[in-house]
């Protein structure tokens, strides 16, 4: 029997019919493995073992009652076969104080999906500027003078902060724009904090693609998040609507570019942000699409994730 353990936002706070996590639970619940119910604040270290106050999970593909609680237990998380780290960004100190608990358990043999170190590796925007032969012209900085430099160059640009989700605080800007200024010292705090500047991509009409890859292999669909009439987000949480679109040649390339850096870094549930031929982000923390892609096209991506995992789990038990 698979004990799985999930680290997570609140359960009664989620959106059942969209949330990504309870998919990917529905998928164990359907193969009768054991589930484990952690937040951030359930997790500690003891003399360097670490610990779980979980409880028992059931969960049901309803919108109105979607999941069932049982009684608490405090255990060694590595007495969990696997463990899902599925707390959403943004990425704070408890966040990244937890992967420091979960690469304890890691050490003591519970396979983590994310991996920790990974997780604290790949700062989501910044990760992508590890491949710039997949990126569209793009600038860190804090200095006010390269960020108005950039934008004169461009023509026209995206600026947003390093920490943001959901596209908070994404700003567009043309050259000579008037509130360039405040902007920047907004988002950089009076020059105190990092931003990202890229250039606009027009294809953003068509649509930001989520792109999920399992293991380093890309699902042959991604869901395209087209902006609301008078935006320029995507993002379903600024009110983008999403279309199944199939995933393309340059798509297909991206992930090929992606996919070792990945697996080398043990991310094995991976969402890219592909908007026209460009890579614009890397999310490791919590990928989200998998309801809707599902629904689209009648698959299912949990069931390809805990396949991995089992396969992984058989491997290991083998080699003991």
């Amino acid at each position: 029997m698979i004990r799985l353990g999930v680290v997570m936002d609140p359960i009664d706070s989620i959106t059942p019919h969209k949330d990504t996590t309870l998919a990917l639970l529905l998928e164990a619940e359907r193969r009768g493995w054991v589930i484990r119910y952690l937040e951030l604040g359930d997790l500690s270290l003891r003399d360097g073992q670490a610990w779980g106050n979980s409880a028992e999970l059931h969960v049901h593909d309803d919108r109105h009652h979607w999941y069932e609680l049982g009684d608490r237990q405090r255990h060694p998380l590595a007495e969990l076969n696997v463990i899902l780290m599925r707390k959403d960004p943004p990425v704070s100190n408890a966040y990244l104080y937890a992967t420091y608990i979960l690469e304890a358990a890691e050490q003591a043999g519970a396979l983590v999906i994310n991996r920790p170190q990974g997780l604290r590796d790949a700062q989501e925007k910044l990760f992508a500027t590890h491949f710039p032969q997949c990126c569209a012209p793009t600038l860190v900085s804090t200095a006010a003078d390269e960020l108005r430099d950039f934008i004169h160059e461009q023509g026209k640009a995206v600026l947003k902060p390093l920490h943001g989700m959901g596209g908070e605080s994404v700003f567009v800007l043309e050259q000579g724009d008037p509130n360039t200024s405040v902007i920047i010292e907004t988002l950089s705090d009076h020059g105190r904090r990092q931003l990202m500047a890229q250039r606009y991509i027009e294809e953003i009409r068509d649509g930001d693609k989520r792109i999920l890859l399992v293991a380093g292999k890309p699902v042959p669909y991604a869901l395209a998040r087209i902006p609301a009439r008078g935006e320029t987000r995507g993002n379903i949480a600024a009110g983008g609507r999403g279309e199944g679109v199939e995933l393309s040649k340059r798509d297909r390339w991206i992930c090929e570019q992606v996919a070792p850096a990945l697996r080398e870094r043990g991310l094995l549930f991976v969402g890219l942000d592909v908007i026209g031929n460009y890579l614009t982000e890397v999310n490791v923390t919590s990928p989200t699409c998998v309801r809707e892609l599902d629904a689209h096209y009648g698959i299912n991506i949990s069931s390809e994730l805990f396949n991995f995992i089992e396969r992984h789990l058989e491997v290991n038990r083998a080699n003991m």
